[in-house]
C-alpha cells in the first residue's frame, strides 16, 4: 500500500505559518539574565522565551531562525536560507547549517538540565550532504539527546528540507556545569 505524503510546497507553507505564529509572541533579542538561568530549568527557560517573558536569542535574529518545538531531550529550529547567507561560490555557507545544528543539539541538551545548570559545546561534528540556496525554502534542524550526565552530554541533529531530504547531520559533546 502506498502512503500519501503532503507535497513539499504544502509542508513548506505549513512550516512558514507555524513560524509566523511563534514569532508573534517573541520578545526583543537579548541575553537571559543570569539570575533567571540560576532559577529556571532548561524547559522553563525555553517556555519563557516562547511566551515573550525572556528575550529571544540574538543569533536567531541575525540568521533569521526560530525555535519551533521542544520537549525534554528534543529541540527543533527552523530557518529559511537566503542569498545573504551565501558564500562566494553561490550556495549557502556551511556555517549556516552548522549554526542551526549546533543550536538544536545544544538546546536539546539544555531541555534536560535542571535550574542552576548550563552547558557549552565542547565538540561539534557536521557532515554536509546537500547544498542549500535561496530556493531551498524553510529547513528544520532537529536535535535529540543521546546521553546527559553531570559533566558531559551527547546529542545528535539532522537538518532537513520540507520534502524530508537530509541536508546535513551533526553530533555534539557538551560540557555541563553549574552556573
Amino acid at each position: 500500500m502506498t502512503t500519501l505524503h503532503p507535497a513539499p510546497d504544502e509542508v513548506a507553507a505549513r512550516w512558514r505559518d507555524q513560524e509566523t505564529a511563534i514569532r508573534e509572541n517573541w520578545g526583543e533579542p537579548g541575553v537571559i539574565p543570569r539570575d533567571a538561568m540560576k532559577t529556571l530549568s532548561g524547559m522553563e527557560v525555553f517556555a519563557a522565551i516562547r511566551e515573550g517573558r525572556l528575550p529571544s536569542p540574538p543569533i536567531g535574529q541575525l540568521l533569521d531562525f526560530v525555535a519551533i518545538e521542544f520537549e525534554p531531550g528534543r529541540f527543533v529550529f527552523q530557518g529559511t536560507p537566503r542569498k545573504d547567507h551565501y558564500n562566494p561560490l553561490g550556495v549557502v555557507h556551511g556555517g549556516y547549517a552548522a549554526t542551526l545544528l549546533d543550536s538544536c543539539v545544544g538546546c536539546a541538551v539544555h531541555t534536560m538540565l535542571p535550574a542552576g545548570k548550563a552547558y557549552t559545546t565542547l565538540e561539534l561534528k557536521v557532515n554536509y550532504l546537500r547544498a542549500m540556496t535561496e530556493k531551498t525554502g524553510p529547513v528544520r534542524a532537529e536535535g535529540k539527546t543521546i546521553a546527559v550526565g553531570n559533566q558531559t552530554a551527547v546529542a545528535e541533529g539532522r537538518l532537513t528540507d520540507s520534502s524530508g531530504k537530509l541536508l546535513a547531520f551533526a553530533t555534539t559533546t557538551c560540557l555541563v556545569f553549574a552556573i
